[in-house]
Parts: structure tokens; C-alpha cells; sequence
């Protein structure tokens, strides 16, 4: 029986760690390698193993839709944010087009204030061309012998000549810089407003197409936004899938029971509710991930190894029995994190009085959900997280992280930040940093309870 249940498991771990493995940025995932490595050590009734296999055959399909919707998601942001630098061009091109215009209609204006003045020219020039040609046709009237006589001597007479010859050129003169004055202004006015008239078509298509713009930006949000939805909608699904694999192994966790130990807990230590259910999705996926090793291959420290039996021994386990964290695969270094808050021993001990006082359970149980959130709410208040500043959350969850070495999890100043995560893939490319992460899921929190 036993080598059956051996078989059995080997089998089942194998089945699950593989696909796991190849998705270990998915939360759910995470949870099925710890759960995986928990089903090693007990016999699983052939009714918990198909009904393991069928929430992991649905999670693989819906997980495959997620990211299909998340890469769709981002082209289609892709997109938008062409149609946006796009609507610019054209508002520029818009823009520019009707200042052009303003100085033409402002060109127009000078050229019609340049043909008033012209007329009054004209009208001058007509006043003084009527006094030449009545001159002249006096002269060229007056008989030859009036004009010898009245002239006095010869000199005076060709004077007279040259007086009439005169008035023909100054006659000839006028009439020819009135005509030219008129042709050129009214040269002038054509082209304006035929430039004006091109200006206005292009400034009009440039409208419709920025109309057309607009109509696709306003598409592609809309489109975005039930990418978004569908996100949401099958992020919920996996939820449900990973609660029904979850109880399948009797281990499920109420998410309206953990909400209610964050919202505590969050009072209790002044920090935000939505930045406490961020950190307890990262940290042990909603109360989920709470270690599949026992003391021996967790590789705990020695010093970690006495806290540990103390803490067990005050609370009545058997130490030999009572799971913690495994060591991890990414990065060197021991397990032995306890329950919901992945609290070393040691670090458990030093707030023991902290939380027993808050949560009002002496000796507190990091195994237990009030406990274990009121521990991680402790430390995270004590690290920062109470000014409720979203840099100050960052660190103090890195600090959670890594201690001392918490910039190698978080940036370094709070300009590198987003002011908001909302509507991202957390575990996607785009984060960079587990402070991005934190605050990532803080934003989104609602889609994963």
C-alpha cells in the first residue's frame, strides 16, 4: 500500500511541478508546487486526485486565454499609444494650419486697407488728370494766332510746346500707374485668397482625420477596457480554480476570512488594507502558501531550528510534523518561513509580544490567519508602511524581503515609481522589481479577492 501511495505521488508530482515550473510567474502555480509537495506525504483518494487533475486541466485552458487576452491587451496599447502620438501630428498640423490662415485673413485685411488707400490715389490722380486734360484742351483748342500773340515772343511759344508735350506724358503717366496699381492689388487679392481657400481644404481634411483619429482612440480604449474586464473575469476563474484545488487537498482558506484578518490587522497597525492584501498575495497567495517542507528539508539554520521548536512546543505541535517553507529555487539560501506571514523563527519570536497584544491571542499561532497577518501588518507598519506613501510601502515590503539588501528588490527613489498600477499584468514583463510588484497588486487587489 505504502509503495502504491509512493508510486501514486511520484506520479502526481511529476504531473504537477512540470506545467508549474514552466508557469511560475502565475500565482496559482506557485500554490500547486507547494500543495504538489504536500500531497507527497499523505495518500490522495482517487476522488481528490481527479478532481486535482480536472481543476489543473481547467486552470492550464484558462491560463492560455489569460495570456492570450494580456497579449491582446497589449497590442492594443501598442496601438493607442500610435493613435495618440498620431492625434498630435494632426492637432499640430491643425494648429499651424490656422495660424497660417489668421495671417493671411490678416494679409487680405492689409491689401484691402492698400486698395482704399489706392482709390484715394486713384481719386487724386483723377482730379489732377482732369486739370491736365483740361489744360491741354485749352491749349490744343486756342487758335495758332491767339497763342503767337499771347505768347510774346518765340521763346514763350515753344515753352507753351513743351508745356502741352508735358501734360500728354504726365496724362499718359497717371493713366498707366493707375491701371498697374489696380492690376497688381487685384493680382495680390486673387492669390491670398486662393492661398486662403488651400489653406482652409487642408486645415479641413486635417480635422477629419484627426476626427477619425479620435473615433479609433476612442475604439481601442473601449476595446482595452473589455480586454481589461476579461482579464479580471478569468484572473477570477484561476481564483476559483485554485480555491477548488485547494479544498481538493483540504487545505482551503475563505477569501472573505482573510479579508477580514487584513482589514483588522491593517487598523491595527495603521497601514492601507489594499497594500496588506497586495503583500499577502505575493507572500503566500492569499493564506494559501504556507510551506510544503518539514524542519529537515527546509535546511533551517540551527538557531532557526530552536526557535522553531520552541514556538511549536508553547503551542503543542509536534515540530517534526509542523510545515514550512521549502528553500527556494531562485535565489540561494534556507526555508523555514512559518504559516501566513513567511516569518522566519527567530524574526517570529522578536515580535511575538507585538502581535499577542494586537490580536489578543497569548501565545500568538503564526499558523493561525489572525495571527500571521497581524505579524506581517507589524512589520511591514514597522518598516515604513504606516506613513502609507506608496515609496515607504515599496521599501518596507523589500525590507520584509531582504533586510538590510532591500534596494536589490526595490528601486531606490520614489520617482521610478507609477502612480498607479492599475489595469497592469503584475507578473508581467513591465515589473521590474518586487517594490513594483507590491504595489502593482496593491492597485489591482480587488481582481484576486
Amino acid at each position: 500500500m505504502k509503495k502504491t501511495a509512493k508510486k501514486i505521488a511520484f506520479i502526481l508530482v511529476w504531473a504537477l511541478v512540470v506545467p508549474v515550473f514552466l508557469a511560475s510567474q502565475i500565482s496559482f502555480w506557485k500554490t500547486a508546487t507547494v500543495a504538489a509537495a504536500d500531497a507527497t506525504t499523505s495518500t490522495l483518494t482517487p476522488e481528490q486526485q481527479q478532481a486535482i487533475q480536472d481543476a489543473t486541466d481547467a486552470a492550464k485552458k484558462v491560463q492560455s486565454e489569460l495570456d492570450k487576452a494580456q497579449k491582446a491587451k497589449a497590442k492594443l496599447e501598442a496601438s493607442l499609444g500610435q493613435i495618440k502620438q498620431s492625434v498630435g501630428i494632426t492637432q499640430k498640423k491643425i494648429s499651424t494650419t490656422k495660424a497660417v490662415i489668421t495671417d493671411t485673413v490678416t494679409n487680405i485685411s492689409r491689401k484691402e486697407q492698400e486698395i482704399n488707400n489706392l482709390n484715394d490715389q486713384i481719386a487724386l490722380q483723377q482730379e489732377m488728370l482732369k486739370n491736365f486734360i483740361q489744360q491741354a484742351y485749352y491749349i490744343q483748342n486756342k487758335p495758332i494766332l491767339s497763342v503767337v500773340l499771347s505768347a510774346g515772343n518765340f521763346s514763350d511759344l515753344l515753352s507753351g510746346a513743351e508745356h502741352l508735350s508735358t501734360l500728354d506724358e504726365k496724362i499718359v503717366g497717371i493713366i498707366a500707374d493707375i491701371n498697374s496699381k489696380k492690376v497688381q492689388v487685384d493680382q495680390d487679392k486673387v492669390q491670398l485668397a486662393e492661398a486662403k481657400q488651400q489653406h482652409e481644404k487642408v486645415l479641413s481634411a486635417t480635422v477629419v482625420q484627426q476626427q477619425g483619429l479620435l473615433a479609433d482612440q476612442s475604439q481601442v480604449q473601449s476595446d482595452i477596457q473589455d480586454k481589461a474586464k476579461t482579464i479580471a473575469q478569468l484572473q477570477g476563474e484561476l481564483d476559483k480554480l485554485q480555491s477548488q484545488y485547494s479544498a481538493a487537498l483540504g487545505k482551503s482558506i475563505s477569501t472573505n476570512d482573510i479579508v477580514a484578518a487584513a482589514k483588522f490587522a491593517a487598523g491595527a497597525t495603521n497601514i492601507n488594507k489594499s497594500f496588506l492584501l497586495g503583500v499577502l498575495v505575493q507572500e503566500s497567495n492569499k493564506g494559501q502558501n504556507v510551506g510544503g517542507c518539514n524542519y529537515k528539508t527546509s535546511r533551517m539554520p540551527a538557531a532557526q531550528l530552536t526557535a522553531f521548536k520552541t514556538i511549536t512546543k508553547e503551542l503543542g505541535y509536534d515540530y517534526t510534523k509542523q510545515k514550512v517553507s521549502c528553500p527556494s529555487n531562485a535565489y540561494k539560501g534556507t526555508g523555514g518561513a512559518m504559516g501566513v506571514p513567511q516569518f522566519m523563527p527567530t524574526t517570529w519570536l522578536g515580535y511575538k509580544s507585538t502581535i499577542a497584544s494586537l490580536s489578543g491571542h497569548n501565545p500568538p499561532d503564526p499558523w493561525n490567519l489572525v495571527d500571521g497577518v497581524v505579524a506581517m501588518a507589524s512589520k511591514l507598519s514597522n518598516d515604513g508602511a504606516d506613513s502609507k506613501k506608496r515609496f515607504d510601502e515599496a521599501k518596507s515590503y523589500c525590507v520584509y524581503l531582504a533586510g538590510g539588501n532591500w534596494g536589490s528588490y526595490c528601486y531606490g527613489s520614489a520617482s521610478k515609481y507609477k502612480s498607479d498600477y492599475s489595469d497592469v499584468n503584475c507578473s508581467g514583463s513591465s515589473i521590474h522589481n518586487y517594490g513594483e510588484k507590491v504595489l502593482c497588486l496593491k492597485d489591482n487587489y480587488d481582481k484576486y479577492y
